[in-house]
């Protein structure tokens, strides 16, 4: 019984740190801050922030009539 409580513990833990982890899994403040009007659209109507991010893509509803699910800022490689 304690290993399942435990298992329970982890998965609740795991499912909830993913939901705090912000609106931009898997990539950087930085990349994701693309001006409204530049914002490229990578979704689709009703498309959710869940949706958006497994597609790569930045998500931010917080301005309205602009695309919330666009291409992240590609960040520039250093050659030397």
């Amino acid at each position: 019984m304690e290993a399942r409580a435990l298992w329970l513990l982890v998965v609740v833990l795991v499912l909830g740190s993913s939901v705090w982890a912000g609106e931009y899994v898997g990539l950087s403040a930085n990349q994701c801050a693309v001006p409204a009007k530049d914002r490229v659209d990578c979704g689709y109507p009703d498309v959710t922030a869940e949706q958006c991010n497994s597609r790569g893509c930045c998500f931010d509803s917080s301005i309205f009539e602009v695309p919330w699910c666009f291409k992240p800022l590609q960040e520039a490689e250093c050659t030397f």
